[in-house]
């Protein structure tokens, strides 16, 4: 772990604001080619409209005004928020197994929302970012507190590449172009509708893209597209144009043994009518891949972000037989400490009685062979 003080953090935080300006600057840039119609509109969808989408939730209206976001600032510039205690640092992957897993259940946690999943022998990787700022520049914003627990030359040939929307900590131009040109041919790129147009002009064909609810199959898993509460942006002028969602991917039966189901989440507030929707259609779920951080203050990011009660909730909506937290220790964002997510999720484990090795977290490069 890298060894910071309160003063440290609380200066870097203080410069990490100062260059907010210029983020927004090169924000402004990349405003050409942006659509105010909604090519896939649908009048009978209730989270489409004529010029993209929205949550079906009237609460949960996105993104929070501009006024909320400036107080947030204010508030925020008067904190110190302590650097972890917690190791998290990464540890040392077993790439030896990594690469050789044909059959078992894993999941390898590279950091924030990035995951590798190695399900059937198809290898999965979920909202790939591999630069050193979520950020549109790489001189400014969210930098990491350490290394992805996997470099993006150390992965297996990678089949399927989930993108559960737009926004910079979870779509990454950098790693796109590298798993684009990984040898033996770029994955299949599965994302929400719109986000086609982003990958067409970033010069990627293989791509699908999927409604709510919409499947498809590829390599014998089918891939279905899951609400989720939550919202697009990728400049100032594609507000909402683009949607957004987490997924469930299922195997066939295999060596006599049934299919799984994996979902992952993506980046989401807590919706009661979604998650159980979801479990509904897909429990029990094998592994689910649930956000526990982000989430405060709670007065501004409830609506997007769940936080660690929350995500137990999830994993009990959605049926899950094991859990993994994943949005958290990586990027520096929001207001609690990079490793106050662990000890939120062990006392809502504990008042809601989910078992440790139910839901778990693990170390940057730490893998899990669930089944």
């Amino acid at each position: 772990m890298r060894a910071q003080s309160s003063r440290a953090q609380s200066s870097r935080a203080r410069s990490s604001r100062a260059l907010v300006g210029g983020v927004a600057a090169a924000l402004g840039l990349t405003l050409a080619g942006c659509t105010t119609v909604n090519p896939h509109y649908d009048p009978t969808r209730a989270h489409h409209r004529p010029d993209g989408f929205q949550n079906i939730d009237p609460a949960a209206h996105m993104p929070r005004p501009f006024a909320e976001f400036l107080r947030w600032q204010r508030e925020r510039a008067r904190l110190t928020i302590a650097p972890p205690v917690v190791d998290l640092s990464v540890v040392a992957p077993p790439l030896a197994a990594i690469h050789a897993n044909r059959d078992a259940l894993a999941v390898t946690w590279i950091g924030h929302a990035t995951a590798l999943v190695q399900i059937a022998g198809v290898n999965v990787l979920t909202d790939p970012v591999f630069s050193e700022r979520a950020s549109p520049v790489q001189w400014a914003g969210p930098r990491r507190w350490q290394p992805p627990g996997l470099r993006a030359d150390q992965l297996p040939h990678i089949d399927v590449v989930l993108v559960s929307h737009n926004h910079y900590d979870h779509l990454d131009a950098a790693s796109i172009a590298a798993l684009a040109a990984q040898p033996g041919g770029p994955p299949l790129f599965v994302v929400p509708l719109g986000l086609e147009r982003w990958f067409g002009a970033a010069g990627v064909q293989s791509v699908r893209w999927l409604d709510w609810w919409q499947s498809l199959q590829v390599d014998g898993l089918t891939i279905t597209l899951t609400p989720a509460q939550h919202w697009s942006r990728r400049s100032y002028g594609d507000t909402m144009t683009t949607l957004w969602g987490g997924f469930v991917v299922e195997s066939a039966p295999r060596h006599g043994r049934p299919g799984l189901r994996v979902f992952f989440a993506g980046d989401t507030g807590y919706s009661v009518q979604h998650f159980r929707a979801i479990g509904a259609r897909f429990a029990p779920i094998d592994l689910a891949l649930i956000p526990i951080g982000a989430y405060e203050p709670r007065w501004f990011m409830r609506m997007q972000h769940v936080d660690p009660a929350e995500a137990v909730q999830v994993h009990r909506d959605v049926g899950s037989r094991a859990s993994l937290g994943i949005h958290w220790g990586t990027f520096p964002m929001t207001d609690e400490p990079l490793d106050a997510p662990l000890r939120d999720l062990d006392a809502a484990r504990r008042a809601m009685g989910v078992g440790a090795e139910e839901f778990r977290t693990l170390r940057h490069g730490q893998r899990w062979v669930v089944r």
